[in-house]
């Protein structure tokens, strides 16, 4: 019966390195200073409707108001999600 052959193994290479990606960023200047009116409006309208003694600045809201100010700042922090 005839010997089978010896296999030889091959020879050990490392995969290839892996090249740089470019990351492509986006520009978001407009993040930071629609985030901070988003929070100064919200603000504000809290203390003037506070400081108006519910007049201004929507007086058919009542007490609305305030939910509505919070949503500003609600909607502040929204944007400060897209922030990198």
């Amino acid at each position: 019966m005839p010997k089978s052959r010896i296999r030889k193994k091959a020879d050990f290479t490392p995969p290839p390195a892996k090249q740089a990606t470019n990351i492509k960023l986006t520009n978001r200047s407009w993040v930071a200073p629609v985030m901070l009116a988003f929070f100064l409006i919200g603000l504000a309208w809290i203390v003037v409707f506070y400081v108006t003694d519910g007049d201004l600045p929507v007086d058919a809201l009542g007490n609305w108001n305030i939910v509505v100010g919070f949503g500003f700042i609600a909607g502040g922090f929204g944007v400060s999600t897209q922030w990198k």
